[in-house]
């Protein structure tokens, strides 16, 4: 029969067929148009590899090697080195950065310098994070495609389907972390520094990419000196109180975490489109896939959790807005840069979204311009130094109430009895800060 005559679901089984037998010879053409992914045979016979051994290994989980293989993939597709001048110029700025921000903050400098990364790096440093943040959302899919696939495979495939639970989770598993994959290498096209998505990517040491920040910039007309010098403060003041606050990353990573176990596929959407799959129309699956489809709107106990996690990123991003503001001060276009930067962040880039969309969470929190506002309120009337001192425990950090009233936090602050629980929760940090100190 003709190629173009072959019948499409008559395609799917003998790739499926070939994939369970471990041969060698799928077309890549063909399961690239399945899985919606570009032709390029590089990528779909490592892709194809990668299927064939999450299927024969004897691992039950994902393995996430896959993930980092895919996304250095997308990002080596435009490779970048900086050249001796552009290092010597961002290791300028973020020196004048750093002298800038001890006169805005009473947080202490970093005992690292920032590193200049590259985009490859930045994925190789980053993705046991990401990883983490996807994993149950990539098993409960693994799980769905498991139980989905045994229940309704073509009758020719039955037989060959039965006890192959393990080998499809495999399969789901592997697909899952390869669209990661590609999620994460296009993010590391938009991110700027190690601290650009709100959340504590490499704990405490800065870090910036000098391609992205060259690409910042080129669509501005304000000159690339001030552009970098501006984000360098942004970025180390970042990093800064991820090292003051050591409590404050695990508190988040625990808070996203969380989140991310709450997230369920919805079994049902699931079955009804496995049902009226057709199979010469395999857009239809694939967009139901990429769109979050199959993750259900989320619970009550998920959006409280939502609720506490967007005010703490707001805190961070607030706290680090002010601050930046305060330390780039005498820079002339600092408040042109700012406005750019509130814009991007409001915006999202397509990564961003696209990892929104495929672990069912938002990055950006929605309250940054109000707590902005109250970190400068309390800075105002208390001074940088009281402002910095509520980071120091995790008693002392101000809550979504305070957000809302800025003014009665302050007036509390103000008042004898919160100095005294102030000076006894820091003596209590002092005294309690040792490694085998339970987790707050």
């Amino acid at each position: 029969m003709p190629a173009e005559d072959q019948d499409p679901e008559d395609d799917l089984q003998e790739i499926l067929r070939e994939l369970l037998s471990g041969g060698a010879g799928v077309d890549p053409a063909k399961l690239a148009g399945a899985a919606g992914l570009p032709a390029d045979p590089e990528t779909m016979a490592r892709l194809i590899a990668q299927i064939q051994g999450a299927m024969s290994g004897a691992a039950d989980g994902i393995n996430w090697q896959v993930a980092t293989d895919q996304a250095k993939a997308v990002a080596s597709r435009t490779s970048f080195t900086p050249t001796d001048q552009q290092r010597r110029d961002l290791d300028q700025a973020m020196h004048v950065a750093s002298l800038w921000l001890d006169e805005a903050t009473t947080v202490s400098a970093l005992p690292e310098a920032p590193r200049i990364m590259t985009r490859v790096q930045w994925i190789e440093q980053t993705m046991p994070f990401w990883s983490q943040l996807a994993e149950p959302v990539a098993t409960s899919i693994a799980d769905a495609l498991t139980g989905v696939l045994q229940e309704q495979a073509p009758e020719g495939l039955a037989g060959m389907m039965q006890n192959a639970g393990r080998l499809v989770r495999g399969v789901g598993g592997t697909l899952f972390a390869v669209q990661l994959g590609q999620v994460v290498g296009a993010l590391s096209a938009e991110v700027i520094s190690g601290g650009d998505v709100g959340i504590p990517l490499l704990e405490d040491r800065a870090a910036m990419l000098p391609q992205n920040l060259e690409a910042f910039g080129s669509g501005l007309d304000i000159p690339a000196d001030q552009v970098a010098l501006y984000l360098s403060v942004r970025e180390m003041a970042h990093a800064r109180l991820f090292r003051h606050a050591r409590w404050l990353r695990m508190r988040l990573v625990t808070a996203i975490t969380e989140f991310a176990r709450g997230i369920r596929i919805d079994t049902d959407k699931v079955e009804e489109l496995a049902s009226s799959f057709d199979p010469s129309d395999p857009e239809t699956l694939r967009q139901a896939l990429v769109s979050g489809a199959l993750i259900p709107p989320k619970t009550d106990a998920q959006q409280t959790a939502l609720a506490r996690l967007e005010t703490m990123l707001a805190l961070v991003e607030g706290w680090v807005d002010v601050v930046t503001a305060h330390a780039t001060a005498r820079l002339p276009k600092s408040d042109a840069i700012a406005e750019t930067v509130r814009r991007r962040r409001a915006a999202g880039g397509p990564a961003e979204s696209a990892f929104a969309t495929l672990v069912g969470l938002e990055l950006r929190p929605r309250r940054l311009r109000e707590a902005a506002a109250m970190w400068q309120i309390v800075g105002d009337t208390l001074g940088p130094e009281r402002r910095d001192e509520l980071w120091s425990h995790p008693d002392l950090l101000p809550g979504s109430a305070d957000i809302d009233d800025p003014e009665a936090l302050v007036r509390r602050l103000q008042e004898p009895a919160a100095s005294d629980d102030v000076d006894q929760a820091l003596e209590d940090l002092l005294r309690d800060d040792g490694p085998d100190r339970p987790q707050e």
